[in-house]
């Protein structure tokens, strides 16, 4: 059993490492110098710009043009591509030996996952039912790591994509503040996940013992000293708190790819180190109305005064 364990665990890792070669990974983690105004779009994305720089819509007809490498796309909607239809972003970049690796990846766990499934439900065994899950999760981790490889693999003129920023940090929280260069910003996102994370398992355990007392009042075999309605009341107030948990939980998941999307666009602007601020006299020119007879205006005259003059640099 063991040796069937790690037989499948090297088939699944084999894969992984294969879509994600060195190749893929390189330079992808190194954001320019920060202050650079990147005026360029990516070269992929210039055919979604008219003469007016208005985006132009996606439609499904020209994604598969752009698959068929006689258009373009964004990153975004490449990725979001792939996501529906697992391979295309390979395509798309012209990865196309990775294609049959990752359909053959991800059918084989599939299939292996349903044959083993079938054995526990008839035999019971632990060992079939361990196999099944761990064909599963071998057919998740392929599909997120073809959805990881298309995302570092696409070109760009820029070398900063807030797009890739994005899907970085969906992919894995944290990943998009690295490729960001914001390192701190990582422990105080995981502190979040942790502390909303044990809050959410532990109201969940005590929502589930409140509940079986419920249960076992219902069925006069509860033996505690609490009352129907104080069970009631813990029950509900458990069940409500793990609900908060939850919505923590995915608020600070959110937060973390605007997080990575903002943080990439300042990355865009040069801001100087000098910083200074200067004052100085001059003489301002101003304009006055003159005002004629019976309320009437006259021609304006000009006059010049003394005033003093800031300059902020920055």
């Amino acid at each position: 059993m063991h040796k069937r364990i790690f037989l499948v665990s090297v088939l699944i890792a084999s894969a992984i490492v294969t879509i994600l070669t060195p190749g893929s990974l390189r330079a992808q983690f190194n954001p320019g110098a920060a202050g650079t105004m990147l005026s360029q779009i990516s070269t992929t994305d210039t055919s979604y710009y008219d003469k007016d720089s208005t985006v132009v819509s996606f439609s499904v007809k020209r994604y598969f043009r752009s698959l068929a490498h006689k258009d373009t796309m964004s990153l975004s909607n490449m990725f979001f591509g792939a996501m529906v239809l697992p391979g295309t972003g390979q395509i798309y970049n012209r990865d196309y030996w990775k294609v049959p690796v990752i359909y053959g990846a991800m059918g084989g766990c599939i299939t292996g996952a349903a044959i083993y499934n079938g054995k526990w439900k008839k035999s019971g065994e632990q060992s079939d039912r361990q196999m099944r899950n761990i064909l599963i999760w071998g057919a998740v981790a392929t599909y997120w790591g073809q959805l990881a490889d298309c995302t570092i693999r696409y070109k760009s003129k820029s070398d900063h994509l807030p797009a890739r920023a994005s899907i970085y940090s969906a992919l894995l929280p944290g990943l998009g503040q690295a490729y960001n260069g914001d390192y701190w910003h990582i422990p105080l996102y995981y502190a979040g996940f942790m502390v909303s994370g044990y809050s959410w398992s532990f109201n969940q355990k005590q929502y589930k013992r409140y509940r079986n007392f419920y249960k076992q009042y219902a069925e006069g075999t509860y033996t505690g000293h609490l009352s129907e309605d104080n069970i009631v009341w813990f029950r509900d107030y458990y069940r409500r708190n793990r609900d908060y948990s939850i919505l923590a939980t995915t608020l600070i998941y959110v937060l973390n790819i605007i997080d990575a999307n903002v943080f990439a666009h300042f990355t865009h602007f040069d801001i100087s180190d000098d910083i200074s601020l200067n004052v100085q006299p001059t003489i301002l020119n101003s304009q006055s109305p003159s005002w004629g007879g019976a309320y009437t205006l006259n021609q304006d005259y000009s006059s010049n005064t003394f005033g003093i003059q800031m300059n902020l640099t920055f």
